[in-house]
């Protein structure tokens, strides 16, 4: 894994960041981070309550400040679906990271994406799902050095087994 002993997903809300990284963290023994646990820990409140209460802006500012700081090794860290926003924070995160993009259809992330107005999916006001994917998924492409397709289709043992594949393979 040329010397990067971290894994970082990145990719849309409800691709399968938190559920697939725990699974691949206990496969790999690696740690497991959560980044927008961590960001509801600083923040002392959840995701949506920092965006009602604060502002998308704050949100973001403390979504980067977080992604910059986290300093771990030998871990999979699951960031939020905006962290492609901060290249800063994508830069620091790459350093000692293999950026591993879930890649899931947009069809499919609006069907398992139910609770858009609380999960705390930073999107600004008028802005839609097409939008974010859109404005989105060329920056996960920039960033990704790796990729995996998932899809509705397919388990997230699945995705599992095709992300430990590429991981091999590279």
């Amino acid at each position: 894994m040329n010397n990067k002993t971290n894994i970082v997903l990145i990719g849309m809300p409800s691709c399968g960041k938190s559920v697939t990284g725990v699974v691949l963290a206990k496969i790999l023994n690696k740690k497991f981070v959560d980044g927008d646990l961590l960001i509801q820990e600083r923040a002392g409140k959840g995701l949506q309550a920092i965006i009602n209460e604060d502002g998308i802006d704050a949100f973001k500012k403390l979504e980067e400040e977080v992604l910059g700081s986290i300093d771990v090794t030998n871990a999979v860290i699951a960031t939020g679906g905006s962290a492609v926003y901060y290249d800063s924070a994508m830069q620091h995160l790459k350093k000692d990271g293999i950026i591993l993009y879930i890649d899931v259809p947009i069809e499919d992330i609006k069907k398992r994406l139910r609770n858009i107005k609380t999960r705390g999916v930073a999107m600004g006001k008028g802005q839609t799902l097409d939008d974010l994917y859109a404005l989105r998924k060329p920056l996960y492409e920039k960033y990704a050095e790796l990729t995996v397709k998932s899809s509705n289709k397919q388990s997230m043992e699945d995705t599992v087994e095709d992300i430990l594949n590429k991981l091999l393979s590279k």
